[in-house]
């Protein structure tokens, strides 16, 4: 996929997204992953932007590699950045905060199916962070692309409740 054609589909997909929160006006503590260019990820710093522009607290993970866990940081406006060696950006001066207080957490992913069912880069990261919040915490991933009909999965896998794509919102029932 070449640049302009990401970052076209990135801005729907951020539309897609507050278009959502629009509709679902108590949602003030968002999680959202910052994207990894080298692995053409959809562009969350547009979305980013207007949600701080928005007032909203919106906060990112610092990646423990050794550990396999995320920790929760809260981001600000022109807050620098360095990058870590898998080339996943990290906030400076990051310092965990309460993850209790998240209301949504969109996520990266490489596929999923139908029934919300998602393939990441599978380290499980995601799945030990998510299974740690409250049950009720939203789980949104963002896609390029539409959903296959059936991907593998195991027990300790976290579906998503929708997911978000050009085309627009699909909700998974299960």
């Amino acid at each position: 996929m070449d640049a302009a054609s990401r970052e076209a589909m990135s801005a729907k997909i951020k539309l897609h997204f507050l278009e959502y929160l629009a509709t679902h006006r108590g949602i003030e503590h968002i999680h959202i992953f910052l994207p990894i260019n080298r692995l053409n990820e959809i562009n969350t710093w547009p979305l980013i932007e207007t949600l701080l522009q928005q007032n909203k607290s919106v906060y990112t993970s610092v990646s423990d590699l050794k550990n396999r866990d995320m920790m929760t940081v809260q981001l600000g406006v022109d807050q620098g950045l360095s990058f870590d060696s898998y080339g996943i950006p990290v906030p400076a001066a990051a310092h965990a905060t309460d993850e209790s207080l998240i209301q949504v957490v969109v996520i990266p992913l490489l596929a999923y199916d139908l029934k919300g069912q998602r393939l990441g880069y599978g380290m499980g990261f995601y799945d030990k962070f998510l299974s740690r919040l409250p049950k009720e915490v939203v789980k949104a991933g963002i896609s390029f692309f539409p959903p296959e009909e059936k991907i593998p999965s195991e027990p300790h896998d976290v579906p998503l409740d929708f997911c978000i794509h050009p085309q627009g919102i699909l909700v998974f029932n299960y």
